[in-house]
């Protein structure tokens, strides 16, 4: 049989039935989803755990997009050349050993001790004080934990290694065994099969979140803090280990799929293909002098050129969200990570879903050409960046910290220098200035440890800790020194309910955002010469991931990182992760690059359409195909398609280089 290595066509094998393929193709997508989601929905579970900042968190995300690039270019070019299944099969068991490694840390370092201060005890057993002697809780330990985020970085770009070769070889066997007029409706759904891998990634991402990262080791009634504060850490490592199990499972029935697959409803492709041997593919030879010449004759299509500068905006635009999203919605609307996660998960994800399946629905139901194609694109690119705009509009207060945000008397000002932490009313209780475990006093503004709002007695224990008698907590109508304060930052209602607003601002969004994904995308494959399908996609997504993937997460993280206001401590010294943002500049950085890229992409889109429409002329009101009409030159037949192509279909022909 086909699967044994001696062809006998497809009816002998199950294998090679393009159905099995497309469902094989479509869970390694939902694999690579449900693995690269995670992984983003706990980019700020290992920012606190490894006490690093949001640049280094970028760099580890971007580790991903190395990871491609080094073989990205290989494994496109070589397309057919090579036994596509089985490069598949090998990548996805790559992603799964690489997900397996990036574990390993919250093996070797031992459990988590987040930054809390050591209240000393009085004469009274029930009486704890603040506004004294504080010493750190913990004693300083030399350990090399702070480098462990390496096998994370170095477990991503594995799986950057290994997500490379499925898009590009998958996308092009489909295409190329498939009717002209299913390819998009295929690929529509494949990739919307795929993105309920990010759902149930995002999922659960948000259910680790909650989830205490040493759950079963310690008395979680002898924490202080809950998922809403800034340092909780998740158990972000227990979805990793499910991840890799489903990367592993996603390898298994490619190693079983045919070299190749007859053309779809051709039965003179099947015969074609039985009177080949399996030793004619392998043995062919793998050459790269016509590599230069190809990519030349590649990036020489203005169309092709100006998508490609479409998609690394894109990309940069896109990274830059959906990997600092959750952090977003934590310092502006005042939400725990977990449900941020969740509230992805459960409603943009699948409202995003919906979009690129009608996109693949509508070209197939009204069987848009190229034209029509970049059209639908273009308005819904604008439209979504117009609404995208209202963003802007979805403001919210910054918390309100005593001697960093407000004076302790509550005037807002914009910045205050360290010295200012220090007021009359807690002079004397000797308060170590780079402490963060914060306090939220009865006037509604937080300190930065109760010893700072001049606590001098407290009661009861955990969570459920009062302090009394704090000195800086001034409130109106009780005399001085008899306000109290609670564990935890102060809550911003204002903040959480114009949530709601915003989330279905970024659902609509998504939904039109979506609904022109697929017919930009067929856009590349319909602009290109057949043979060089595999390698566009290829150059597609390098070109997006080295310019956009890469530094995307770096940069968006380092300008998020100017906005911070206090910085964490680790135990040995140094900073650790960001406690407390100004959420006004957070926010006017965050969008504000998101809405610049996304202007540059509304330009690109203009400048397609307008390329597309002069590059495709109509003939008897319709549009010839390319491929139909390098078909018809080669038997010399004078007819053509009633499809789409370019203007210099005929020079084709002749000299197919002239025409890219």
């Amino acid at each position: 049989s086909f699967c044994d290595g001696d062809f006998k066509g497809p009816e002998s094998c199950c294998c090679g039935e393009p159905r099995i393929f497309l469902g094989a193709l479509a869970f390694s997508f939902f694999a690579k989803g449900f693995s690269g989601s995670y992984m983003k929905s706990m980019s700020t579970q290992i920012e606190r755990r490894f006490e690093i900042s949001s640049s280094v968190v970028g760099i580890i995300d971007g580790s991903f997009e190395i990871g491609n690039l080094m073989v990205m270019i290989l494994v496109s070019y070589l397309g057919s050349k090579v036994h596509r299944p089985k490069v598949i099969a090998a990548g996805c068991l790559i992603m799964s050993f690489g997900t397996f490694l990036s574990v390993m840390p919250h093996f070797l370092m031992g459990r988590y001790n987040y930054e809390r201060i050591q209240l000393t005890e009085e004469n009274s057993s029930t009486s704890l004080s603040a506004c004294s002697l504080v010493l750190p809780l913990h004693r300083c330990e030399k350990v090399a934990s702070s480098y462990l985020w390496i096998f994370v970085l170095m477990g991503n770009l594995l799986c950057g290694i290994g997500e490379a070769p499925i898009m590009p070889l998958g996308m092009s066997y489909v295409d190329d065994f498939s009717k002209e007029e299913n390819s998009a409706f295929y690929i529509g759904t494949i990739r919307s099969c795929g993105m309920v891998g990010p759902t149930l990634g995002f999922l659960l991402g948000s259910f680790c979140a909650n989830l205490w990262v040493d759950v079963g080791m310690v008395d979680l009634e002898s924490l202080t803090i809950n998922p809403k504060d800034t340092r909780w850490v998740g158990a972000w490592w227990l979805g990793l280990v499910i991840c890799g199990a489903v990367s592993f499972l996603a390898s298994l029935p490619f190693w079983f799929l045919p070299y190749s697959l007859p053309k779809e409803g051709d039965e003179k492709n099947l015969n074609k293909l039985s009177e080949s041997s399996p030793s004619h593919w392998h043995d062919t030879q793998l050459s790269f002098p016509d590599f230069l010449p190809t990519l030349k004759k590649l990036l020489g299509n203005p169309v092709f050129l100006v998508y490609l500068l479409l998609t690394i905006l894109q990309y940069n635009s896109m990274v830059g969200l959906i990997t600092f999203e959750t952090k977003f919605m934590e310092q502006q609307f005042n939400v725990s990570v977990s449900r941020a996660i969740f509230l992805i998960g459960v409603i943009l994800l699948p409202i995003t879903i919906l979009g690129m399946f009608l996109g693949g629905f509508i070209i197939k139901k009204f069987k848009l050409h190229i034209t029509g194609m970049a059209k639908f694109g273009c308005a819904t690119f604008i439209a979504a960046y117009l609404l995208n705009l209202l963003y802007f509009t979805c403001d919210c207060e910054v918390l309100q910290v005593a001697g960093l945000t407000v004076s302790y008397s509550g005037v807002k000002q914009s910045s205050f220098p360290k010295n200012n932490l220090i007021a009359s009313c807690n002079s004397d209780c000797s308060c170590v200035l780079n402490q963060w475990d914060p306090v939220c006093g009865d006037n509604g503004i937080t300190y930065m440890t109760a010893c700072f709002a001049g606590c001098k007695s407290s009661i009861g224990t955990g969570k459920n800790m009062v302090f009394h008698n704090c000195s800086c907590v001034q409130v109106e109508g009780l005399e001085s020194g008899n306000s109290s304060a609670v564990l935890g930052q102060c809550q911003r209602e204002s903040c959480t309910k114009t949530f709601p607003y915003f989330l279905a601002l970024l659902s609509t969004c998504a939904l039109i955002l979506a609904l022109g994904g697929t017919p930009t995308y067929m856009i590349m494959f319909r602009s290109v010469s057949p043979d060089l399908k595999s390698f566009a996609v290829g150059i597609d997504a390098l070109c997006g991931r080295i310019l956009g993937g890469l530094p995307a997460p770096i940069y968006f993280g380092a300008l998020i990182d100017q906005t911070c206001l206090k910085w964490g401590t680790k135990r040995c010294g140094g900073s650790g992760s960001c406690r407390v943002y100004d959420t006004k500049a957070f926010r006017n950085v965050y969008l504000g690059l998101i809405a610049g890229l996304r202007a540059g992409c509304c330009f690109l889109y203009i400048t397609l359409f307008i390329l597309i429409i002069k590059r495709f002329r109509p003939a008897s009101n319709e549009l010839i195909d390319l491929k139909s009409t390098e078909v018809s030159s080669r038997k010399g037949s004078t007819s053509v398609s009633k499809n789409e192509t370019f203007p210099c279909a005929k020079a084709l022909a002749a000299n197919e280089e002239t025409c890219l």
